[in-house]
């Protein structure tokens, strides 16, 4: 789907956890002179309808602005987004294609699948854009109110319940899966293309329990068509400040912490004047007040960083989730 539409706390240093060296330094402010020419293309792999596509539209609407330059977002779900980014890095590093990253098929995928058509060193990160929690709700028949009551609910029915999430291999899914390692529990999955779709086969009821970024969810269980039951970030959420942590719950789950992110990437090998235009442009988007304003909409913080920031603070999420990837025995295929 394509549609026409006419970039922030400093990321943390993960060395020693870095699994490879993304080529990551910002060139000088002298050259940072680059500007597009022809349309921008932002690819959201992912369907319509949550925080992916979301970004994909601001950073779209930002630079429209910003450069008077045509820009259309690509939705292209599939694969956890594995699909979409196989495709992207054998596009050229003009600064005219760009992806909008997150920690599916950015961190998780790499090692969850076994015919992944492309690899993290592909890749040039520009900023991290935003960071928000993960939700876990239900629907509203199922007789649960908080995490605990969930887990017991599990252990005394451990074949009634199933889950859903945005794809396997994004962050919801292996929410999921590191929340039924801690606890022992099982759970089946079932996975869809895209947060959007998820969500409705939860309302819908096809589904009971949902796995999802903080929005879409948040403003669902407000209106009471979904059940929330807590946040997966160790603080609780400043949308929603009377909703509990999963790390409250149970002793079990006391270190328990997953947060989404979102950011840009380029294919490898951009000119170093369009590295440091494109990131320019990440933070001139998140200094923006509206941009601030719609990004608190949605429950999540500003995350911009420099290209090393970015580099090194996703190379240390493919070794968390690598981690629970092994412990869960995942290994599958690109389908």
């Amino acid at each position: 789907m394509t549609d026409r539409v006419s970039r922030r706390a400093a990321l943390a240093q993960a060395a020693g956890l870095a699994a490879f060296a993304f080529p990551s330094a910002l060139p000088s402010p002298a050259r940072a002179d680059w500007h597009p020419t022809q349309t921008i293309r932002i690819i959201a792999p992912a369907a319509p309808g949550g925080t992916t596509d979301l970004m994909a539209r601001l950073l779209a609407q930002h630079l429209q602005s910003a450069w008077g330059a045509s820009t259309a977002v690509e939705n292209k779900s599939g694969g956890g987004g594995t699909i979409a980014m196989s495709d992207f890095v054998r596009q050229k590093p003009d600064g005219y294609t760009l992806m909008l990253a997150n920690p599916g098929p950015n961190a998780v995928a790499y090692s969850i699948f076994r015919n992944l058509g492309y690899k993290p060193e592909q890749l040039q990160p520009v900023s991290n854009l935003v960071r928000t929690p993960n939700i876990i709700s239900v629907h509203p028949s199922v007789p649960v109110t908080s995490i605990k009551e969930l887990i017991d609910y599990l252990k005394a029915n451990p074949d009634k319940l199933s889950y859903a999430t945005s794809g396997v291999g994004q962050s919801p899914h292996l929410t999921a899966a590191w929340f039924l390692q801690l606890t022992g529990l099982k759970m089946p999955h079932v996975p869809f293309r895209g947060a959007g779709p998820a969500l409705s086969a939860v309302l819908g009821g096809q589904v009971p329990v949902l796995f999802d970024n903080l929005y879409p969810s948040l403003p669902q269980a407000r209106e009471g068509k979904l059940r929330a039951l807590a946040v997966t970030t160790l603080a609780r959420s400043f949308q929603a400040p009377d909703l509990p942590t999963v790390a409250e719950a149970a002793p079990e789950l006391a270190k328990f912490e997953v947060a989404s992110w979102f950011g840009v990437m380029l294919p490898k090998g951009p000119e170093p004047a369009v590295l440091e235009a494109l990131n320019a442009q990440c933070k001139a988007m998140l200094d923006r007040a509206d941009t601030q304003a719609r990004i608190k909409d949605i429950g999540s913080v500003p995350d911009y960083g420099t290209p090393a920031q970015y580099g090194a603070f996703v190379n240390a999420e493919i070794e968390k989730f690598g981690n629970i990837v092994r412990r869960e025995g995942l290994q599958m295929d690109v389908n």
